[in-house]
């Protein structure tokens, strides 16, 4: 009677592991299918995405000093001639002045 019992208890920890197998299973598809749907969502957003319009920084007299210094460095010289009062001054609508090589990348 004892071996009965054993087996059949033995059984029924078989199938308990069989449902939590399978919920596991599916738990980790819906996961797997969450995630390509992420994917899919944030490909399509960025090749969708505007173009890339900002001028780039011209290889001329003016600026070619600024293409051997670092961004940091180079940006503080940009505001002597891009000033209301200097020779290029920025538009009206043009964002902050202090990150200009954020936006403006050097020219290749």
């Amino acid at each position: 009677m004892n071996y009965k019992l054993s087996a059949f208890s033995t059984q029924l920890g078989k199938g308990k592991k069989h449902r939590i197998m399978s919920q596991n299973k599916t738990k980790i598809i819906l996961l797997n299918i969450v995630f390509l749907a992420f994917c899919g969502g944030l490909f399509l957003f960025l090749w969708n995405a505007p173009e890339e319009k900002t001028a780039f920084i011209p290889h001329d007299d003016n600026h070619e000093r600024f293409f051997a210094m670092g961004k940091k460095e180079a940006e503080k010289f940009c505001e002597s001639c891009h000033n209301p009062e200097g020779e290029v001054p920025l538009p009206k609508d043009h964002p902050p002045e202090y990150r200009c090589l954020f936006c403006h990348k050097r020219a290749k």
